[in-house]
């Protein structure tokens, strides 16, 4: 079985681009009968499954086409953690747990977002926990759509200040993590994004892990045809009946 891993896209009704090259890249995932992988942050903020705005249900349709096709899955990431199981039905993929491990060539293969590997930011990992706990969340859900994204935007500009008042060395992964998770859940590959970092990083003893990049100046994707590889891509506008082609 093919398939493709893709990541931090970030899509939002500001970048048209973003959610348009989706298609194509959806569409020759299909064309090529790949499993589809989407390993967290595909959408910049995610309020909730009732969000009703236009580019959420662009989106939904946008996901909705591949999977009738081929397997898809997601994952959540830092800015999406809030899909829910009715999302999930509405564009007919199933969510995966962080991490989750499948297999390649008969090889076992650790997938995941990412963030929970970086140890160093103690902050942040404060605040994922309270993010993900069910308290938070149905506190946050309870609210209106126009409170939400009201908090959501509020969210977002603080945590792009944090950011950038933290060094790279906090912000990237922790690898001696990443080794601990490998060995734990034998595994020699580990595919995540989250830090914008792309790359293949060898660590030693035979373990690999693969980096997904986010979709800024350009795309990139991971395709395992078997063989594992990291690509990218120009950001382009794409037809609109790009899926719907045979």
């Amino acid at each position: 079985m093919n398939r493709l891993f893709i990541a931090d896209l970030h899509l939002d009704s500001a970048a048209p681009k973003k959610l348009s090259t989706l298609r194509t890249v959806l569409h020759d995932a299909v064309r090529q009968d790949c499993e589809i992988y989407i390993l967290g942050d595909l959408v910049e903020t995610w309020i909730g499954d009732d969000d009703d705005c236009v580019f959420a249900e662009q989106l939904r349709k946008t996901l909705r086409v591949p999977s009738q096709r081929v397997p898809l899955y997601l994952m959540h990431g830092n800015r999406d953690f809030l899909f829910g199981q009715k999302f999930a039905s509405d564009i007919g993929a199933k969510i995966l747990d962080d991490p989750t491990i499948i297999e390649i060539e008969g090889k076992r293969v650790l997938l995941s977002h990412g963030d929970v590997y970086c140890t160093s930011d103690l902050p942040y990992q404060e605040i994922r926990t309270k993010f993900r706990s069910a308290a938070w969340q149905q506190s946050f859900l309870s609210k209106t759509l126009d409170e939400r994204r009201h908090l959501a935007a509020t969210m977002r500009m603080q945590s792009k200040q944090a950011v950038a008042e933290k060094s790279e060395y906090i912000t990237d992964v922790v690898e001696d993590a990443i080794i601990e998770s490998l060995q734990h859940h034998d595994c020699q590959t580990m595919i995540h994004g989250h830090t914008h970092r792309p790359g293949q990083h060898r660590m030693g003893n035979g373990l690999t892990r693969y980096v997904l990049g986010d979709w800024g100046r350009c795309g990139w994707q991971i395709y395992a045809t078997p063989q594992i590889r990291l690509e990218c891509f120009p950001i382009q506008a794409a037809t609109s009946d790009a899926l719907t082609s045979p």
